[in-house]
């Protein structure tokens, strides 16, 4: 008997990480229309160069790799899509539009209600240094990681390389 799973033609992996991801932009689109309720806020982590992602190039150079925004207090504009979420951030007092695909958020975190998710993004290529957590002007709170899996919604089918 074989102890490793055979191989899929089914792209499984792929489909529910699409599922959850629509969870995100209902999630977002329910807030675009009537706000964010009670408690609720949104620590969303993404790729900033992953595909579509189009946000200004101080924050790139400051978070080459990846970077968590906060939907809380202060944000504006957000517009959600099919496929993306646009949104006005402000960091160290500089007024910043977000573009960022579904596709290129790793995490989703309402700490409210120690909600989670967390996605795998193709890696993209280049030389990505390290870079300190993103500070945009939102009330600041620390994340702390689920160990309970109560949830927290992992994907991840180990892909083959």
């Amino acid at each position: 008997m074989n102890d490793s799973a055979p191989d899929s033609l089914i792209p499984y992996d792929e489909i529910v990480q699409e599922a959850l991801r629509a969870v995100v932009g209902r999630v977002l689109g329910e807030v675009e229309t009537n706000g964010l309720p009670g408690e609720h806020h949104f620590y969303i982590t993404f790729k900033t160069r992953a595909p579509g992602v189009d946000i200004p190039d101080h924050l790139i150079a400051k978070f080459p790799d990846e970077m968590t925004i906060v939907l809380q207090n202060r944000y504006w504009d957000l517009s959600v899509s099919e496929d993306r979420f646009e949104v006005g951030l402000s960091f160290n007092q500089i007024s910043s539009m977000l573009h960022i695909p579904f596709a290129a958020i790793t995490s989703f975190v309402d700490p409210a209600v120690d909600f989670a998710l967390q996605f795998q993004v193709d890696e993209v290529e280049g030389d990505l240094d390290s870079h300190e957590p993103a500070q945009n002007d939102g009330d600041q709170e620390t994340i702390e990681t689920v160990d309970d899996g109560s949830n927290v919604v992992t994907v991840d089918f180990g892909k083959k390389k």
